[in-house]
């Protein structure tokens, strides 16, 4: 009889970051649980191809245009063939034992169709503050669940179960990079499936020195994005209204509200409401948001 293939295999979307690439195929292809790896690079031009091919023969490059962004992961885990698969970004990787006990939560709770994980940052591995929010999470937990249920997580730290991805379709098209997992979040809850913060299970980042692009435009209009696509129009409305006036004095804000319109037709004819139980946990969310939001105003200085 045939031994069973990995339970867990691993998607990275990547995009012109060749080196750094390869120092997380070095972690994730040294795991003792040996997960298949996919990489699906979105337009690079450097040498990221030829390096993988080179130094990891193992994992499979999937190659796509230009202008994928979180869709790359969709393509990723359509071509992988294991029952869970983790996501991993090119400045991460799972720490050794992780995955195994991710395949275990799965395999013991097939509600679970998205189990988020913890993030630790850099080589002295310090928690990602996010984490303590998902902990904190007012939705409560679920008897048949693992952890708290979660309308949010951070997708390097994110094993999903293949086939409710697929499911709930994947992230969703209108979001290209930003608050794609809210979105992806509300769907496989209101599909009926469970998204469960569990921080035995955890992911590793190492970002670069160097600084990141500024990504304030770009979530604004997102989060507006799946507003508009899943919550009740008069929110949407009033946060829409709110972005247009920060618009006359903010940059980001102009920026995210031509975003905004240039996809606001499209969100409208794909709007498909979330069921009010969903909406209600939905609602408790934000309220935990602001209050965080408000007490970070509050703080003093330094």
């Amino acid at each position: 009889m045939n031994a069973p293939g990995p339970a867990v295999g691993v998607v990275i979307a990547t995009r012109d970051h060749a080196e750094r690439l390869a120092t997380a195929l070095e972690h994730l292809t040294a795991l003792p649980e040996r997960p298949p790896v996919v990489v699906v690079d979105h337009g690079s031009t450097d040498r990221t191809r030829a390096m993988v091919a080179e130094r990891f023969p193992q994992a499979r490059v999937l190659a796509h245009g230009d202008g994928h962004g979180a869709l790359a992961r969709n393509d990723g885990v359509r071509a992988i063939g294991t029952p869970y698969v983790a996501f991993s970004d090119d400045d991460s990787w799972w720490a050794p034992g992780s995955l195994a006990r991710a395949a275990t939560l799965l395999n013991g709770h097939p509600r679970l169709g998205l189990l988020a994980g913890q993030v630790r940052i850099g080589p002295e591995e310090r928690p990602d503050p996010r984490g303590a929010t998902l902990a904190a999470s007012p939705v409560g937990r679920a008897e048949d669940l693992p952890g708290a249920e979660v309308y949010g997580f951070l997708t390097r730290a994110a094993v999903v179960r293949r086939g409710a991805f697929l499911e709930a379709g994947g992230f969703h098209p209108l979001i290209f990079l930003g608050d794609e997992e809210t979105l992806l979040a509300y769907d496989l809850a209101a599909m009926g499936w469970g998204v469960s913060y569990c921080p035995e299970v955890v992911a590793l980042h190492h970002p670069s020195p160097s600084p990141h692009e500024d990504r304030t435009a770009a979530m604004r209009h997102n989060e507006l994005i799946s507003c508009w696509l899943r919550r009740p129009l008069p929110l949407a409305a009033r946060r829409t209204a709110a972005l247009l006036t920060r618009a006359g004095h903010d940059p980001a804000a102009r920026t995210a509200l031509r975003g905004l319109l240039t996809r606001l037709p499209a969100a409208l004819w794909l709007r498909r409401p979330l069921p009010p139980w969903v909406e209600e946990a939905a609602r408790r969310v934000d309220r935990q948001r602001a209050t965080a939001d408000e007490k970070a105003l509050a703080a003093p200085p330094g």
